[in-house]
């Protein structure tokens, strides 16, 4: 069943949806952010921020975006990479599988598509990695078809403007069915990309999960809730301790007083992160307080770790930690070349070990309106 139409109705009230559309764009003209994927028109471009973007907060992605072009400015460049290489920029976005399939799918459009990218959401929907929210992400911002793209805060959108009920685990696929088809009917044939990508902005910065804006909503004319509209509550996140052993000592090569930094890999049969290299594990996550180097939550998916660091010296290792993979001592000027985890990246900077990501490239400032 399908929900019934309220606010904009494109079948029995045209001028609603044209007026819903002009509106939106109006105001994603002026206010949107000033997002370096924006100011590109190259489809390889477009297609690693959205494989970025998922479930990855937008200042977090600027960053590693911009490295992971400077390093892969190309689809070739990618393909042809080892992808220890792909796996070691990508550390610190989490959900790594996103970075073998991108390196996968850009190895099968070589071979397959002679290096150019599929113009049709169909077509990237072959491609590893690439759902449907990706695919007619790519497909109407890159090459500009006409498909509209539905994620989290369009969703959030539509249900407000409609007065739609939250979505929850038993009406989800049937809500969402509702509200991709009224953005399919309502997408402006002459700007299809803009026109998915102003929703989206709305979602994020205006009709946010808590507290919106409606006061400088540009379409709250056509909302049926103004705010009222409740959002389906949050699972509550997990919480566990854990503990990481900092293990640092001295090397004459290449030179006196050269670092290196003990690391474990973590195996490939491994669901999460195989692969991966990581600080040692300590066997007691509870650290005395003389021995305590640190303290950091560190989330992933939906659990907290609360993590205790301890400086471990070389010869306590085997006494102090739980090996969970082979063992390396890496010199302290090859980190950075390495498929760390975040935990591992975040402990590292913090601990004034590893330069941080983006050192000497030139961010764009973050407007929001």
């Amino acid at each position: 069943m399908a929900y019934s139409w309220l606010m904009i109705d494109p079948e029995k009230d045209p001028e609603s949806a044209a007026r819903f559309g002009r509106m939106l764009l109006d105001w994603y003209d002026a206010h949107q952010r000033d997002l370096p994927w924006r100011s590109s028109r190259d489809p390889y471009a477009i297609w690693v921020s959205e494989i970025m973007l998922q479930q990855t907060r937008v200042a977090v992605v600027i960053e590693r975006y911009l490295q992971f072009l400077d390093r892969f400015p190309s689809l070739l460049a990618l393909a042809l990479a080892p992808e220890q290489d792909v796996l070691a920029l990508w550390s610190g976005l989490g959900y790594y599988r996103r970075a073998r399939m991108l390196h996968k799918a850009a190895q099968y459009v070589v071979e397959h598509y002679n290096g150019a990218l599929p113009a049709t959401a169909d077509q990237l929907r072959l491609l590893p990695g690439i759902g449907a929210y990706t695919a007619a992400a790519i497909a109407s911002i890159a090459f500009g078809q006409v498909i509209g793209v539905v994620d989290g805060n369009v969703e959030r959108v539509f249900c407000r403007v409609q007065d739609w009920p939250a979505i929850t685990r038993s009406s989800a696929s049937r809500l969402r069915r509702s509200i991709t088809t009224l953005v399919d009917r309502i997408i402006p044939a002459s700007r299809p990309g803009d026109f998915n990508q102003a929703l989206m902005e709305l979602g994020a910065t205006v009709c946010t999960p808590r507290s919106p804006q409606c006061i400088i909503c540009p379409v709250a004319v056509d909302c049926s809730t103004r705010g009222e509209h409740q959002t389906a509550p949050r699972p509550a996140m997990l919480s566990t301790e854990f503990g990481c052993a900092l293990a640092v000592r001295t090397s004459s090569y290449p030179g006196p007083h050269h670092l290196e930094i003990l690391l474990e890999q973590r195996p490939d049969t491994r669901s999460v992160m195989p692969g991966l290299w990581q600080l040692p594990t300590l066997t007691d996550p509870t650290v005395p307080e003389a021995s305590l180097r640190m303290t950091l939550r560190h989330a992933i998916m939906r659990v907290n770790y609360y993590v205790r660091v301890r400086t471990v010296l070389a010869e306590e290792v085997d006494s102090l930690t739980r090996p969970q993979g082979e063992r390396r001592w890496v010199p302290q000027a090859e980190i950075t070349s390495l498929a760390l985890t975040g935990l591992t990246r975040k402990v590292l900077t913090r601990a004034h070990l590893m330069r941080p990501p983006l050192e000497g490239i030139q961010v764009p400032a973050l407007t929001v309106p």
